[in-house]
């Protein structure tokens, strides 16, 4: 379960509109730092737009929740993915 409270395994939209990039380990997998053990494809998260770069890094969200999140303790989530 991601932090939108989304349980699907596809990356169609949800009921509330948001699209799930959550999945099975495609070949472009990275770990949200935000969920942790949320697998998210980089190719999906920057076609959405949910990813931040902070002091050279890029970090890749798994849904639209975690951005913010990142961005209001960036410290707190760097090195976690």
């Amino acid at each position: 379960m991601s932090c939108c409270s989304v349980r699907s395994n596809t990356s169609s939209p949800t009921a509330g509109g948001r699209a799930n990039l959550l999945g099975n380990a495609p070949e472009d997998a990275t770990t949200c730092p935000v969920m942790g053990g949320v697998v998210a494809s980089t190719s999906a998260a920057e076609a959405a737009g949910l990813y931040r770069d902070h002091k050279g890094a890029r970090y890749y969200f798994c849904c639209a929740g975690c951005g913010p999140a990142f961005d209001a303790d960036p410290a707190r989530y760097v090195g976690v993915a």
